[in-house]
């Protein structure tokens, strides 16, 4: 069951969010799309078919639809969390020159500029403050590099164990063992895939569980530390403030006063 709750809806833009509670491995009817949209995942996990290309979809790789595509869907992990945001062929012109990849990393700052633009559905500002973070936003999803099919498999093997916290994946080379390749062949994949190395890529994993906790609240940055897997407290404001470009602390300020 997929329900969508109106954020803002323009002439030239709309935006919902949408929660699915599908449970289901196989795949979905064609969906064909007759619009420009793009789709960023706040909870959960699901998977994408379009051009006979599959995707792995989750809060860090997100997807572009354009016209003319054809979707299946599938949920093996259950439900999911959704910003679905639908531009006009203006808008989306001004914009793009030439056809971007369809499937897109979310890194940290795109994560944080996602949150922020939920936050500005909030305070009623559709004309000036949503718009202005949409297409803040909207323009940081298009500076992406184009992904490969080279090891697209692989990348998706890493990056599902790098999400489930499999014992493999404290390490290059253990995760490499696990996946039978050679670390070199791992380490290459990603960028190629990506645009970032596995490194950046399993630090945005743990800055984007970090977020989640300050914007709850979190308090104890030596705790959150810990429990990420961090060295300890500088570590982890080292490595969110190379992601996103704050300290833990001023996130949590910053995402506090969206609220």
């Amino acid at each position: 069951m997929r329900i969508a709750v109106e954020l803002a809806v323009r002439p030239e833009f709309a935006v919902h969010l949408v929660s699915c509670r599908d449970d289901h491995h196989d795949w979905s009817a064609p969906e064909p799309r007759s619009g420009y949209g793009l789709v960023l995942v706040r909870r959960g996990r699901f998977r994408r078919k379009v051009a006979g290309l599959t995707a792995d979809v989750d809060p860090t790789l997100g997807y572009l639809s354009l016209p003319g595509d054809e979707e299946r869907f599938a949920h093996p992990a259950g439900g999911d969390v959704c910003t679905s945001i639908s531009l006009s062929p203006g808008i989306w012109h001004s914009m793009v020159h030439n056809r971007p990849a369809s499937s897109l990393y979310v890194d940290a700052r795109l994560d944080l500029a996602h949150r922020r633009l939920l936050a500005a559905a909030t305070n009623g500002d559709v004309d000036y403050a949503l718009a202005e973070r949409l297409l803040a936003l909207v323009a940081a999803t298009l500076d992406r590099p184009e992904s490969t099919r080279a090891d697209r498999t692989l990348v998706a093997r890493a990056r599902a164990a790098i999400h489930a916290d499999h014992p493999a994946s404290r390490g290059l080379l253990p995760l490499a063992e696990m996946l039978a390749v050679s670390p070199y062949r791992l380490s290459r994949a990603f960028p190629q895939q990506l645009g970032v190395s596995l490194t950046r890529y399993r630090n945005r994993v743990r800055v984007g569980r970090a977020l989640d906790r300050l914007e709850g609240g979190e308090a104890d940055l030596a705790g959150l530390a810990a429990d990420l897997g961090f060295a300890d407290q500088a570590h982890l404001t080292r490595t969110v403030r190379e992601h996103c470009g704050h300290t833990p602390a001023a996130l949590r300020r910053l995402l506090s006063a969206c609220r």
